[in-house]
This record gives structure tokens, sequence and C-alpha cells, in this order.
């Protein structure tokens, strides 16, 4: 039983203390559950999950607070599903969802003209926006899938992608629908990104074993055991049993991964709701396939852990790494990938949608500007503890740029991002890196949100377009829209 939620929303967990009382049925409409005293007492223990970020960050991937009658678990920018609890009786979902309220508020703050609002004029706007966000029942969900591979369309995007998720394996697997089955799909969109790359630049060569039952001839070794075995005691005295090496393109590495593909396309062909019109990847594959037609996939997955990574194939040790995990999801079972049921059990991941988002976006960018390349972006650009998503420069263009997928909808909250993104222009290592001689010149700061777009196309990030909607009460500051794929309902 799932305590399932929206991204930023909070479940209600009500103590209901009478000696006969039994565990409810979570409300979706209003987010709440009542709970025995014992589940009750439990769900108190909870731990959130933490999520491991770059430059050893850690943030829960939720929020647990609670009083002596109440618990309140709020979601974070995170989406996926854990236990909670320690009896691993019931578990959080939180859905990738997004609420055009949050947007609308957000926009109207911005488009706000005045810069005199007095206190009671903002507790209104906060109170109509909290209002707002709370009746979401329009929400729309997200295509992860689609973001993933968006993100993952440009190398210099697909290397930073390491990150995205965490899979806790050493969790008991969590009984859930085929629907929010976000991991599965998640790691085979990966993979077959990775490997798109690896075939791009040639599969690696390198030195091999083979084993081999010769005649007439010896080469390598001999096998002592299985010569005596194979041949001797058959009477085969022309035959020896020899272990040799070779060196091409059928080595342990690459075998591993042609046995990875095959059950990631079968996954693929049985599951279309994942990868429809929307989603289709089998460009994709068809441009895989013919790379590994002439390798084998018999290896031992015990051999894989002993490898050393050439830094020239560097994509060969995260496609390993995902290999593994797609290959451990599926209980190293081929049938499985076939098998299409409602129910099916997952291991607790988590997916982190503001780190998607930015690279969703940057993949646009670079899209978008064919004639730029990944410096003219400058990704993470960092300095004093402080992340710049983005710090564009080409000739004369030159923005401090802000990917906020953590949009708020209070109104002090959202000048208090605009702030910052106003700060990131004001440091001196900023103004080095776009070589600002003159001191009294400002660095146009943008902050780029998503937004829930109907019936109208989609706006592209060119760089001399993105300078077009200011934030009226701020000097040099504006804001961009991009929107995000979504599901059909």
């Amino acid at each position: 039983m799932g305590i399932h939620i929206k991204e930023h929303r909070t479940a209600i967990i009500n103590l209901n203390d009478a000696e006969d009382a039994a565990d409810g049925l979570f409300n979706k409409d209003n987010c709440t559950l009542q709970l025995s005293k014992k589940t009750f007492d439990d769900f108190k223990k909870t731990i959130p999950t933490e999520f491991k970020r770059e430059r050893n960050q850690t943030i829960n991937c939720y929020n647990i607070s609670f009083d002596e009658s109440r618990i309140f678990i709020k979601s974070d920018y995170y989406v996926g599903i854990d236990w909670i609890g320690t009896e691993n009786k019931r578990f959080i979902y939180v859905e990738p969802k997004i609420n055009p309220s949050v947007v609308e508020a957000f926009i109207k703050v911005t488009d706000e003209e005045s810069e005199t609002l007095s206190n009671e004029k903002i507790e209104e706007y906060d109170k109509e926006a909290e209002k707002n966000v709370r009746k979401d029942s329009c929400s729309k969900e997200l295509n992860v899938i689609g973001m993933l591979l968006e993100a993952m369309s440009n190398h210099a995007t697909a290397k930073h992608t390491n990150h995205l998720l965490f899979v806790d394996w050493e969790s008991a697997e969590i009984p859930t629908s085929q629907t929010q089955d976000l991991l599965t799909p998640f790691l085979v969109v990966r993979f077959l990104k990775l490997l798109q790359e690896i075939v791009r630049k040639g599969l690696k060569k390198s030195y091999y074993k083979v084993e081999e039952n010769l005649n007439n001839r010896v080469r390598g070794k001999i096998l002592v055991g299985k010569q005596i075995k194979q041949n001797i005691f058959k009477n085969r005295v022309t035959s020896t049993v020899c272990e040799y090496q070779v060196f091409g393109e059928n080595s342990i590495e690459n075998r591993f991964l042609n046995k990875v593909f095959i059950f990631s396309t079968h996954y693929v062909e049985n599951n279309p709701k994942f990868f429809n019109d929307n989603n289709n990847i089998a460009w994709l594959i068809n441009y895989i396939r013919p790379a590994f037609e002439h390798i084998n996939n018999d290896v031992n997955t015990q051999e894989i852990k002993n490898l050393k990574y050439n830094p020239f194939f560097k994509e060969y040790q995260e496609a390993i790494k995902i290999g593994q995990y797609i290959l451990k999801r599926f209980s190293y079972n081929i049938t499985k990938t076939a098998t299409v049921t409602e129910t099916i059990s997952t291991p607790p991941f988590w997916i982190d949608m503001p780190k998607l988002f930015e690279l969703y976006v940057y993949a646009k960018l670079l899209k978008d500007n064919p004639n730029l390349s990944e410096r003219n972006f400058n990704y993470q650009f960092s300095t004093h503890g402080n992340a710049l998503d983005f710090l564009v420069y080409d000739n004369e263009i030159k923005i401090v740029v802000d990917a906020k997928y953590k949009l708020h909808y209070n109104y002090n909250k959202v000048h208090s991002d605009i702030r910052q993104v106003a700060g990131y222009a004001r440091l001196n290592k900023v103004r080095e890196k776009l070589k600002m001689n003159d001191s009294n010149e400002e660095i146009p700061c943008l902050i780029i949100y998503p937004e829930y777009l109907t019936n109208q196309s989609e706006a592209k990030l060119e760089i001399q377009n993105l300078l077009k909607d200011r934030i009226s009460t701020y000097h040099n500051i504006y804001k961009f829209g991009i929107s995000l794929p979504l599901n059909a309902e």
C-alpha cells in the first residue's frame, strides 16, 4: 500500500489512537492517511533517503516531520519510490508531475510592475497562489524518458548524466504497478545512448582469450585437463584443446555490452507504452545493431568486475555499470524482459529532476545554436562554492543563466531566486571569465523555467532571442519559459 504524492506536495498522516483502530487507505484527493498507533510510531522512525550529488552535496529525497498526532511527509523535486517506516509494509511514490499553477504564480510575480507592493497585497498573492496549487487536478505528467532522451542527445550533455539516478539495490523490492516503473526504461535509455556513443567512436579492440579444440596443430597453451577429457579419453589423438590470445573486437567488454543490448532491445519491443511515437528509439537500436553483428554474447559476468578501463574509451566504464544494473533488474533472465504484467516489483530509486531539467536545457541550447559548442555555455561554472548553471559567452553576447526547475509560488521566495542569479553576475571570477574590462558594464541575467504550453509553437533557445522577456522590477534580468515533454493522457 502506497502513499502517492506529486512533486512539492505534503502528505499528512493522522494518528487514530482508538484501541481497535486499523490502518486506513491513502486519500489521493487531500493527501491524508489514518494510521493506527503502532504503524504511526513506526512511520516516525523513518530516515529519508539521501541523494548524493556532485561536489559531495547530500540532499534528502523527501522531508519528514511530526508532532504528537500528525506526520508531515513533504516531497521535494526528486521522483521515485521508497519504503517508509522500518517494517517495509508501505511505500512513498512521488509522481513526475508539472503543476501549471506554480508556473502561473511564478509568471504573475515576475510580471508585476509595481515595486512597492504592500504586505497585504503580497499576502493576497501568496494565498491565491497556494489555493490554486493545492487544487492541482490539472497537473500534467512529465515524460521523464523523453527528457532523458533529449538530455543524452549530445555527447557534451550525456557525460553529465551519471548523477541523475540513485538506486538502493540492497533494500527489498517494492511491489508496484507497471506504469510506475520509471527505473527500467530510465536505465535502458541511458545504456542505449551510451552504446550509441561507443559505436560512433568504434568498438574497442583488445587482446582476449580464445579456447578452441584445434586439429593437427597447437596454438598458445594446452589445457591439459580439458585435453584429457575431450580428446585423450575419446581417442582423438590429432586434436588439442588450446587457449590463446586474439586481438579484435570480440572482447569480454563487447560481449557483455552485446548481452545487455539484447536484453534492452527485448524490453523496448515488449513495452511500447514507454517507447511510443514521442519516445521512439527504434532508430537508435538499428544504429547500434550492425556494430555487434559479429560479437557473441557468451560472457561470464564475474569477469567484468576486474576489468581495467582505457581513458580514451571512457563510455565503457559507465555503460558496463548501467549494464550490470539492467541485468540485475531482470535477475539475469531474458524471459523477464518479455513479461508484461500490471504488477511488478522494483528496488527503491530516485531521479534528480532539477539536474535532469538542467541537462535538458543544456541539450536544447546546443541543439538550437549549432554554431556554438559546450565551451560557449560553461555548464556548472564554479567559484567560491557557487555553481552557475550556464555562463554563456559568444563574442558580444554574455549571459549568466540559471535553470530553475524548483519554481516557487511564494512572492518573497520568487524574488529571492531572482536576487540569487543577480548575485552570480557580480562575482569577480565570472567577470574575469567573460573578460569584462569595464567596471561599469553589467552582465545580463536569465532565468530559464519550465512552462506548460498549449497550442503554441515551442520557442527555440537561440542565443540571440534569450533576452526578450524582461522581469519588470529588475534591471537587466530576464526570463524564458521552455516547455517540457508530457505523457499522453
